[in-house]
């Protein structure tokens, strides 16, 4: 599920990259597109930001999920070791 998170991520991120990069295209290349400067930057603030708490998200999915699998793991091993016992 992490994976998805981080696609999402990169995508956003890039996005935000060309968001920026259309800061600095002059306004007569951009038909029918908003010219205004500060509305790119912001739009491209906000696909930064957006980027980069999915791939948080991303990072705390696959933490989370490490954590679950070793803890089975713990609980099979231990569980292993009573049926010995016995």
């Amino acid at each position: 599920m992490s994976r998805n998170f981080y696609i999402l991520a990169g995508s956003l991120l890039l996005f935000a990259l060309i968001a920026g990069g259309m800061t600095l295209v002059p306004s007569s290349f951009q038909p029918g597109l908003p010219a205004n400067g500060s509305l790119w930057r912001t739009i491209a603030t906000v696909f930064l930001l957006c980027g980069l708490v999915c791939a948080f998200v991303g990072v705390m999915t696959n933490l989370f999920e490490q954590v679950e699998r070793r803890n089975e793991q713990a609980r099979r091993q231990s569980r292993r070791q009573r049926n010995r016992n016995l």
